[in-house]
């Protein structure tokens, strides 16, 4: 170590060290430490002082090089064994120990917390954190804060939103300079520094001494660790160093965040000049120290930084020991250029390699640059410390450490200085770097904390010439890729532009530069600095002149261009952030008259900088052809400032206006971007590739425009408003390449342009003229109405949500403007001009947003066409508005037909701006406009009606515009000095449009028609005969024109007459007439523009005079001319309106348009037409017989369809049967007749070609989920919420089967209860049936086919192909017929004893089918495999329940637990119950029938042994009960008791021959409602108390011997409890009964209601199956009389049952044998049961029967509840915070996506989960995108979100993190898909996830 000073200082160190014995030290660092801080505090602490430093000296020696692992000595030396890394634990620890001076660390910290006077939070955070801005407290907009602050202080109704840091950030909570103290938390809001008592001395005193030796250790180490890097493994090196070091740096981090006491200490020992001198001052004896100081000279060096000699720098102060060894290096001056490094170091020779290409350009003072960019001085360990950090990239660690000392503000202060002397080094670093992404976002991470504060960036300002460092290390930064400029005149250019190629501009290299830039001129005191200071305004051009005409487009006119360059991208971003962002930053402070020298000066130097960019193009008059560039900075500099001086600082216009020439040259750049994008919107750059048109499209887009095309526009307005108007028009029409199309002939010919571009050129021409007079954006308008003009122009194109018309709108691009989007205006605006559509939702349709539409006045007043093609990036979007436009006239009944853009009045122009409208007032227009007005009458080619439309909007627009006043246009009408070219008079348009031209003189090619004519005599009184004044083809020489303009305007500017301008005169560019095969020809006109416009009234609405002057009939319309009648229309009607206004400016103009009506006008020529409009013609009819053809196709469609809907669905619900023939005869037996969708024949299904329905096949564990209360759970939001599953019914089940296969024999378990709650399988049809084997070849020709699908047909799956819904398996049709059901129904007399017999018979009747299995058919094949892809549906552990493998019970127990879950399902989408009867849309599409067939067929495989068959049990009587036990080894049977009735009703039904009798199935409903009534009756007694069972025991006893005890629920309970009691059921009393149950005062109605209530669900199964089977209707009803009417509906009720007395479900019982008997045998079975397990016994008898809907998780009503609670929350599998944090809305788990953490056996967490808890369908809300994500099978989809804000919009992957709240008819919408699972069928958007989600 650099020991020098110490032992100066010291005595010595070498003496002091064998005083402390070194083991003793290690085994007691606390004593002596203790001993330590004793001495020190003595006065005389001198002995301490020099205790210590030796002690540090050895403990934190540095000696030990970091990568020798085998570095023992010294470690074990200081007192730790091992390798490196357990010394710097070591020296860790001793520094804990002497910091804390004997005491505990922990006690330590919490002693100096005490003393925190902490009034700001500066919390630092990294990339990724959630933290919250709110714009109505910030007062810089790069104001945050952390969720904590946030949420403790008051935001309500403020303008905030919570965002995902990018760069990283701190919190500025409690600090005044960024933020208004309203919002200031409630922990930051109390200026605490009073109240903190003052630090006592004694308990930091040894930080002080301790921590220079630490900071020193670890600068040590940074300079030991850095070799340069010259390769990437050297990078690894580098981060190898830093985990070294992690501990160190954690270690000042814990301290910063001590608190301010421990602050201010680390900002002494960091700021602290002669500490640093002491510890660092070179070489002193000490070798390590020598050596380190080398390194760290050597790494300045080859940054390319020079050290000053210390005596300059210091001066007077003594020359320290180093300084003679520096000297001797030789670099101590650095008078060198930029780039004198090391030859070796090429990297960083910054572009010196290129020099002999590029011209580099020289800067402002070449000394003041040098120091900037080349020297630099450490004079603290902040400084170096600051240095190392940026050498290492910017090391995560070192960041937050310095960032966590800013609260401290003398730190503040220091930092900030340091920073900024480090810029320059920042940048070159930066550049190199290979990571420049992660770097930047740290750079910004720190400067934004830097420079937001105004006062301290004023204060570096003036201290530290910030702004100088700024500009020119940017400049420096760009000129490392500047190439030459090939704009113009390529070989001679003097102009360099960036290479947007290149990595820099590329990745956006120089963005935190530009980003710090923004940010400091955002500051009024600083942006006032740079707007005084001419030297920095120079050099700024000069930058800005870098991105001048860079991203050249050259237009290939041959081959297709082979590579399309990306590099647009760079150039449009670069513009607009180095160039646009500060410009805006800067006219942000130029809003008031004051500030009128700032605009002189920034207006002075963009010229000066302009006409050096002039000279250095060698640019003269003319473009060169075919090149664009569309980034013009300079310019748009200039016109910005401009506007601005106008429109806020009063300036006079023309004070800042260069000469005419200037002004000519300025107009021409903008104009041929403007002609450019005519020219790619008409297809002639499409050799460019795409790139081209999307730089058309980023120019106008709403992030760019108002920085480029507004700010271009403006400028040709301005240069339109001070040129010569027939100069500036006749370069228009050059410009765009349209000058020869502008003849009175039918044919031209144009040199410049193909034909087939001609109409578009034109059309473009017009339309920018249009826009160049009637836009006013800088010309007048005010804020608030720019922002109305924009927000119209936006909605009318298309509904917005309110997101995008934020985001449509161009704001200021400045953030630091201070017009903050969503501002007050921006809200009030838009409920002025719109109304908000609230999101609808068609089930099954997509899911709307809130949208905003324009309101009626808007479009009838508002509408402006004009801006709308300037805002569209896609041309459809003019068309859309044009539509929606037509859409509105229509519906409000205000235009029929086809209307034209409405014609809107302007604002009025600002009075600077007046001369614009000499445009509208000069010849060339008029002659434009006279012969395009001609033309078209004439049908000449290459015109459509989008040119009249622009052509009338001109006139119109002159008209409104006009100047002269008419007395003065009277008199002068007939002088005739005035005509001296033959076309018009004058200059007004108004005197102009009744001129009449008789002759004009054409040059045309000799092929024309009009070149045989002769020349007609002279007839006209005009028309002398002078051909001269016959019509000169003066509108031709519009070129030449032009040109003599122009060098009459130089001219008149070069005084010296020598300089002679070369005009350019290319051939390419002359004058048409050159072409050699041109003749002139004479045409008669004789029309006038106003004769012209009648004309085309006539032509337009296609009848003769159909124009007549409305002011005849009504002389009030020239009073008052407003007239809605006129503001929309078509072409009419816009004829109408301007001869309207024409006739209201001029008597004269009134009177000639009576004239012209008044002739009887010749018919006009009839329409020719041409072969372009025949094809147009043709196309448009073609059309519509395509149309009527598809019409009538649909028609055919829908009626087959329906018929066929009709047929297929015959077979699941004849509704529409044949009345129920009770008659003997037999009816003609009809066959199903089946239609299939692939072939289209329609035929029966048999069994050699079976048809089948087309169906989709899922497994569900929707039923499962089923609860028994009402309330659905709420998704936990605490810690202390946490939902269970044991409550539902999947568990209750589950429960329930494993109590049964414990107590009795495993075969009869599986009979006794129905699987499938969860897993189950569900079948749905779409209700389409094919033939399986059209449907086998189908599926070939899926697989065959290579276009992705959303579905794997390996997998089986398919989509119908008629409805396209989703499927994966056929389910075979049944052979049969239509009314065998009618054969079954007609009702028998049999006695319920004959049927139960016959029941029995066909039961033990093996494959009484008449498909027997044996025979293999088709139909057999098809039914087996269609069982066996029903058994694949669902996976293994939701078959398998037997305690045997394999055993057939189990596939028994399956089957029939299908046919259960069908029908559970279909009740549930029947809303639980069916009191609304009917067959619902479920039975529609139901496939019971065909599903009933198939089960059947695979259930009479097995047999059931007849002694085990159920149905002998409940309908015989036993004579031995005790025979029936079993054995004592044996398990038992299942009680009959215990059976679930609904499954044995599906056992005894499936197991019947099909098709089925209708007795016979209320033979078997019958006997099963008996045992259903006597488990109801059982439970009952079980459920009350030992009082009232005896109470009814007695009083059932005394009805017994009545007629009808039998059907008496008291009789028979009251038998029950006798016979129950005889057990040991009723024993357990007290304790277990309380719990189960709560105590009810049973009444009989209450009795009557829970009996109704256990039987209903049995009942409810029962009928839907019977409706299934036999086609029944269910009957509808109320709910109170669900039970009576479902009763008789089954034929429980006998016919004659009376319904006054109130109804007694025990009336519906008919018992097989006596009740008595049967119940005492089976009461006889739980008996012996209960007497060894009278628990079980208890809960077995009570089945809770009464389950309520399905649903969903409740969610909070605010999204920001579940995701402060979610997002940060640790993963109980891996227990980090996961990356993608989802919840499942089914059971409420907390779930990883994507998460690999918590992957197993390759399946990713929310895959198993959605297996787990759904059996492959899962709903997931993923937190962090608010967005609910679904799982189904091998599938995924986004479904959206329903969270909506408070616009009705969604905010996906919380981008604009604006408070959402739920959307409660989206989220029962997706209940409802899940309940009717019909996700495959809604969501189209399906994707494979790999079990990767």
């Amino acid at each position: 170590m650099a020991a020098a000073a110490a032992a100066a200082a010291v005595g010595g160190p070498q003496q002091s060290q064998p005083e402390l014995p070194a083991p003793g030290l290690a085994l007691d660092k606390a004593a002596t430490a203790a001993h330590l801080k004793a001495a020190l505090s003595r006065p005389d602490n001198r002995a301490g002082a020099e205790e210590l430093q030796a002690l540090l000296e050895r403990v934190l020696s540095a000696e030990r090089p970091l990568a020798a692992a085998a570095g023992g000595e010294e470690a074990a030396a200081a007192g730790g064994g091992g390798g490196p890394g357990a010394a710097e634990e070591e020296a860790l620890e001793w520094c804990k120990c002497l910091l804390a001076g004997g005491g505990g660390y922990d006690e330590f910290c919490a002693a100096v917390r005490a003393y925190d006077p902490a009034a700001l939070c500066g919390l630092v955070w990294t990339a990724n954190f959630v933290a919250y801005r709110c714009r109505t407290c910030g007062i810089s907009p790069c104001m945050s804060l952390c969720a904590e602050c946030f949420h403790q202080g008051d935001h309500t109704g403020h303008d905030f939103n919570m965002f995902r840091s990018q760069a990283g950030g701190a919190c500025d909570c409690g600090d005044s300079n960024v933020m208004r103290e309203s919002g200031f938390c409630k922990r930051h809001q109390i200026k605490s520094s009073s109240n903190i008592p003052c630090v006592p001395k004694d308990l930091l005193m040894m930080s002080e001494f301790v921590l220079p030796r630490f900071i020193f250790c670890l600068i040590q180490y940074l300079r030991d660790g850095y070799n340069e890097p010259a390769d990437v493994s050297s990078e690894k090196d580098l981060n190898k160093v830093l985990q070294l070091l992690e501990p160190q740096i954690s270690f000042l981090e814990d301290l910063t965040k001590m608190g301010g006491a421990m602050r201010s200490v680390l900002t002494q020992v960091l700021t602290n000049q002669q500490n640093y001198k002491d510890l660092t001052s070179g070489p002193g004896e000490n070798a390590c120290a020598k050596k380190s100081h080398e390194k760290y000279l050597i790494a300045l060096k080859s940054s390319g930084l020079t050290y000053p000699e210390d005596k300059l720098v210091y001066g007077i102060q003594e020359p320290s020991a180093g300084t003679s060894t520096l000297a001797v290096q030789g670099f101590a001056g650095a008078t060198g250029t930029l780039g004198q490094v090391d030859s070796s170091d090429e990297e960083d020779q910054d572009g010196s390699q290129g020099l002999g290409k590029r011209k580099r350009v020289k800067l402002s003072s070449g000394t003041k640059d040098q120091s900037i960019m080349d020297v630099l001085k450490h004079k603290s360990f902040l400084e170096e410390l600051l240095f190392w950090t940026i050498k290492y990239e910017f090391p995560q660690k070192m960041v937050t450490f310095l960032l966590n000392m800013l609260p401290d503000q003398e730190y503040k202060v220091a930092f900030t200085k340091t920073f900024v002397q480090h810029y320059a080094f920042i940048m070159k670093t930066l550049k190199k770097s290979h990571e420049s992404d992660t770097m930047s976002n740290r750079i910004v991470h720190i400067s934004v904390q830097l420079f937001s504060n105004e006062e301290l960036a004023r204060q570096v300002t003036e201290e530290c010439q910030l702004l100088d460092i700024m500009v020119t290390v940017l400049l420096y930064m760009m000129e490392s890729c500047l190439i030459k400029s090939e704009l113009q005149d390529e070989e001679n250019s003097l102009h360099v532009v960036v290479n947007c190629g290149e990595a820099l501009l590329k990745n956006n290299t120089y963005w935190p530069l530009v980003s710090d830039f923004i940010n400091i001129l955002s500051h009024q005191s600083v942006a006032k600095r740079f707007l005084e200071d001419h030297g920095l305004l120079v050099t700024w051009m000069n930058f800005v002149s870098f991105f001048q005409g860079m991203n050249l487009n050259k237009r290939e006119l041959n081959e297709h261009v082979e590579f399309e360059s990306q590099t647009y991208y760079a150039a449009f971003a670069a513009e607009l952030e180095a160039c646009a962002q500060p410009m805006w930053g800067l006219l942000s402070h130029c809003k008031i008259r004051e500030t009128q020298e700032y605009t002189r000066n920034v207006v002075r130097y963009c010229l000066e900088a302009l006409q050096d960019w002039f000279d250095a193009i060698n640019f003269v008059d003319e473009p060169a052809p075919n090149q664009v560039t569309f980034h013009l900075p300079l310019h748009r500099y200039y016109a910005m400032f401009l506007s601005k001086a106008v429109k806020c600082q009063e300036l006079d216009l023309d004070s800042v206006l260069p000469d005419q020439e200037m002004l000519m040259k300025l107009m021409i750049h903008p104009l041929q971007i403007q002609a450019s994008l005519a020219e790619i919107h008409s297809n002639m750059w499409v050799r460019n590739g795409l790139q081209i048109k999307g730089q058309a499209m980023t120019y106008v887009q709403s992030h760019f425009c108002n920085s480029m095309i507004d700010p271009d526009i403006y400028l040709l307005q301005v240069c339109a408003s001070r040129l010569d108007p027939d100069y500036f028009i006749s370069s228009v029409f050059e410009r765009f390449k349209v000058v020869d199309l502008l003849t009175m002939a039918s044919q031209h010919q144009n040199t410049v342009l193909d034909a087939e571009h001609e109409r578009s050129m034109l059309e473009g021409a017009l339309t920018f003229l249009v826009i160049l007079l009637s836009l006013r954006l800088h010309l007048g308008m005010s804020d608030d109405e720019i922002l109305r003009a924009e927000m119209v122009a936006q909605l009318c194109m298309n509904d917005r949500t309110h997101s995008s018309l934020l985001d449509l709108i161009p704001e200021n691009p400045n953030p630091k403007s201070g017009i903050i989007p969503g501002s007050y205006s921006f809200e009030s605006v838009l409920s002025a001009v719109a109304d908000f559509k609230a999101p609808v939702f068609e089930p099954g349709g997509s899911m709307q947003q809130g949208m905003y539409t324009p309101k009626a006045e808007v479009w009838d007043q508002e509408f402006d066409p004009v801006m709308v093609i300037l805002r569209t990036v896609y041309r459809r979007d003019v068309q859309s508005a044009m539509d929606r436009y037509t859409a509105f006239l229509k519906q409000s009944g205000k235009f029929p037909g086809n209307p034209w853009p409405p014609y809107k009045k302007r604002t009025s122009l600002h009075p600077s701006y007046k001369g614009l409208m000499r445009l509208l007032h000069c010849k060339t227009l008029h002659i434009v406009l006279f012969t395009l007005l001609y033309k078209i009458l004439m049908d000449h080619q290459n015109l459509s009606e989008h040119v009249l439309c622009m052509v009338l909007y001109l006139i119109e627009l002159g008209l409104e515009n006009s100047t002269e006043d008419e007395s003065d246009e009277e008199t002068s009408v007939g002088g005739p000095e005035r005509c001296h070219d033959s076309w018009f008079p004058g200059s007004n348009l108004v005197s102009n449009m009744r001129h009449f031209i008789n002759y004009v003189r054409v040059r045309v090619p000799e092929t024309a028609p009009e070149v045989k004519r002769d020349s007609p005599a002279s007839t006209s009184s005009d028309n002398l005969g002078s051909l001269h004044n016959s019509g000169t083809a003066q509108v031709f020489s519009l070129v030449a024109e032009r040109r003599k303009k122009f060098q009459e305007i130089i001219n008149r500017s070069n005084s010296e007459a020598n300089q002679v301008v070369r005009p350019k005169t290319s051939s390419k560019w002359s004058a048409p007439g050159s072409a050699p095969q041109l003749t002139t020809a004479i045409l008669e006109i004789k029309e006038s523009i106003l004769s012209l416009l009648i004309k085309l009234h006539h032509k337009l609405s296609g009848k003769q005079n159909s124009y007549y002057p409305p002011w005849l009939d009504d002389i009030e319309i020239l009073i008052q001319p407003e007239i809605p009648k006129y503001s929309h229309g078509d072409g009419i009607t816009a004829v109408e309106r301007i001869l309207l206004k024409a006739a209201l400016q001029s008597r004269m103009n009134k009177r000639i348009i009576e004239e012209i009506c008044r002739k009887v006008t010749p018919p006009v020529p009839p329409k020719k037409i041409t072969a372009a409009e025949k094809k147009t013609l043709d196309k448009e009819e073609r059309r519509q017989k395509a149309r009527e053809r598809q019409q009538k196709l649909l028609a055919e469609f829908a009626s087959r369809q329906k018929s066929f809907m009709e047929t297929a669905m015959d077979v699941d619900s004849p509704e529409n049967d044949i009345p129920m023939e009770i008659t003997t005869a037999e009816p003609q037996v009809s066959e199903a007749v089946y239609d299939c969708v692939i072939c289209g024949q329609s035929g029966p299904s048999s069994e050699d070609r079976p048809t089948g329905l087309v169906v989709l096949l899922q497994a569900s564990s929707v039923l499962g989920q089923c609860r028994d209360n009402v309330e659905p759970k709420k998704l936990p939001i605490t810690e202390e919420e946490q939902i269970y599953p044991w409550d539902t019914c999947a568990a209750v089940h589950d429960v329930r089967l494993s109590l049964l296969q414990r107590y009795f024999k495993d075969s009869s378990c599986l009979l006794a209860v129905s699987i499938g709650w969860e897993g189950g399988v569900y079948v749905q049809t779409c209700g389409h049936t094919l033939h399986i084997d059209c449907h086998k070849s189908y599926m070939e020709s899926l697989r065959n086919d290579q276009v992705l699908q959303g579905f794997s047909v390996d997998k089986g799956e398919f989509t119908c192909p008629l409805c396209r819904q989703f499927a994966n398996s056929v389910l075979p049709c049944y052979p049969g017929s239509n009314v065998e059901n009618n054969l079954w129904q007609r009702p028998s007399n049999k006695s319920m004893q004959d049927l139960i017999k016959e029941v029995e018979e066909l039961q033990g009747r093996p494959g009484a089918f008449p498909v027997s299995i044996s025979s293999e058919t088709n139909l057999s094949k098809e039914m087996e495999s269609v069982m066996k892809d029903i058994k694949n549906t669902t996976q293994k552990k939701y078959r398998d329940y037997s305690k045997t493998p394999g055993s057939p019970d189990n596939d028994f127990l399956f089957m029939y637990s299908v046919a259960r879950t069908n029908l559970e399902l279909e009740l549930i989408h029947r809303g639980g119950n069916l009191c609304s009867g009917g067959a619902s849309t479920a039975g529609k599409r139901s496939c019971l029938n065909q599903l009933f067939h198939v089960l059947a067929l695979h259930m009479r495989l097995y047999s059931i042994d007849s002694e085990y068959n159920p149905w002998k049990k409940l309908t015989q009587l036993v004579e031995d009960m005790n025979s029936q036990l079993g054995n004592e080894e044996q398990q038992p049977e299942v009680p009959i008791l215990y059976h679930d009735v609904t499954s044995l009703l599906l056992i005894q039904i499936l197991m019947m021959p099909q098709p089925l009798h209708k007795e016979h199935f209320t033979c078997i409903v019958k006997v099963l409602f008996t045992l259903l009534y006597t488990q109801a009756l059982a439970a009952l007694s079980v459920k009350c108390n030992e009082e009232d069972r005896s109470a009814w025991k007695h009083m059932g006893a005394l009805k017994k011997n009545t007629c009808d005890a039998e059907k008496s629920y008291e009789v028979l309970l009251s038998f029950i409890i006798n016979e129950l009691s005889k057990g040991k059921l009723y024993h357990e009393e007290g304790t277990q009964e309380c719990v189960m149950i709560t105590p009810i005062a049973w009444s009989p109605e209450s009795m009557e209601k829970y009996l109704q209530d256990f039987c209903l669900p049995f009942l409810r199964i029962t009928s839907l199956l019977q409706h299934h089977l036999f086609g029944e209707d269910l009957p509808s009803c109320q709910e109170e009389e669900e039970f009576s009417v479902l009763a008789s509906c089954l034929g429980l009720l006998p016919t004659f049952y009376q319904t006054e007395h109130p109804f007694i479900s025990a009336s519906c019982l008919e018992w097989p044998v006596s009740p008595f008997d049967i119940i005492t045998q089976w009461c006889f079975e739980i008996k012996s049961f209960t007497e060894r397990h009278a628990e079980q016994g208890k809960a077995l008898l009570i089945q809770e029967s009464r389950w309520k809907l399905p649903h969903l998780l409740q969610l909070p009503e605010n999204y920001n509840t579940i995701f402060q609670y979610y997002h940060r929350k640790t993963c109980s599998v891996c227990t980090k915070v996961p990356k993608d944090p989802a919840v499942c809305l089914v059971c409420g788990t907390f779930v990883c996506l994507k998460g690999l953490c918590c992957k197993q056996q390759s399946y990713c967490e929310c895959v198993l989960h959605s297996q787990n808890c759904g059996a492959g369908t899962g709903i997931f809300l993923l937190i962090n995108a608010s967005v609910i994500i679904i799982i189904r099978g091998h599938r995924f989809c986004l479904w959206g979100s329903v969270y909506l804000d408070a616009h009705g919009e969604e905010d996906r992957d919380l981008r604009r993190g604006k408070p959402l709240y739920i959307c409660k008819e989206r989220y029962k919408v997706l209940e409802q898909q899940w309940i009717s699972h019909t996700f495959d069928h809604i969501n189209k958007r399906w994707g494979p996830h790999y079990n990767g989600l």
